[in-house]
C-alpha cells in the first residue's frame, strides 16, 4: 500500500485562498459571510480555491492530518477568515503570525509529533520553500492554489524520497 505524508501543511495567501488578489493582511475588517461569499469591508471576496479545498477534504480519508503555516502580519484576521470559511476544525496544526516559517515548522513539529521527514509543504513564495526545505521537508511551489496535479507530483517525488 502507498505510503502518505504524515502532515500537509498550506500556506494562506495564494495557496489555500485568494483574498481579493491581495495578502490577506492588506484587506479592510469588518468581515462577513454574505449568502455563503466571504466579504471584508470594501466587498474584496475571499475564497478558496476549488482544487485545493477538494484535496483538504480528501487527505484526512488518506491518513493525512492538515496544517497551516502562514506568516501574516494579522493573524486574528486570518482565524476570523477560516471561521467564517467553516475550515477552522479542518486542520488542527495552525502557526499564523509574523515570523520565519521555519519557525512555525518547529512549532508545527513540537505540537504534532510529526518529524519534518513526513511532512508535504506548499507554499507560493520561493523564500518560503527555500527555508522550510533546509529542514528537510519537501516543499513545494505553487501558484494560485495546489492543484490535483501539483498534489500529485509532489506525493511521487515525497514517496521517492520516503520509500
Amino acid at each position: 500500500m502507498p505510503r502518505w505524508p504524515s502532515l500537509v501543511v498550506f500556506d494562506l495567501d495564494f495557496t489555500l485562498w485568494d483574498a481579493g488578489g491581495v495578502w490577506c493582511d492588506c484587506l479592510r475588517p469588518p468581515f462577513k459571510n454574505d449568502g455563503g461569499r466571504v466579504l471584508d469591508a470594501s466587498g474584496a471576496h475571499v475564497w478558496v480555491y476549488p482544487e485545493t479545498l477538494a484535496l483538504i477534504h480528501r487527505l484526512p480519508e488518506e491518513g493525512c492530518q492538515l496544517a497551516l503555516a502562514s506568516r501574516t502580519g494579522e493573524p486574528d484576521w486570518a482565524r476570523e477568515l477560516l471561521c467564517l470559511l467553516e475550515l477552522t476544525d479542518v486542520f488542527p496544526y495552525q502557526a499564523i503570525y509574523p515570523s520565519d516559517k521555519q519557525v512555525h515548522f518547529q512549532q508545527l513539529r513540537e505540537e504534532s509529533g510529526i518529524p519534518f521527514e513526513e511532512m508535504l509543504f506548499f507554499d507560493d513564495e520561493v523564500r518560503n520553500i527555500r527555508s522550510v526545505g533546509k529542514l528537510g521537508v519537501l516543499s513545494v511551489q505553487v501558484s494560485h492554489g495546489v492543484r490535483q496535479s501539483d498534489f500529485d507530483a509532489a506525493l511521487s517525488q515525497w514517496r521517492r524520497r520516503s520509500p
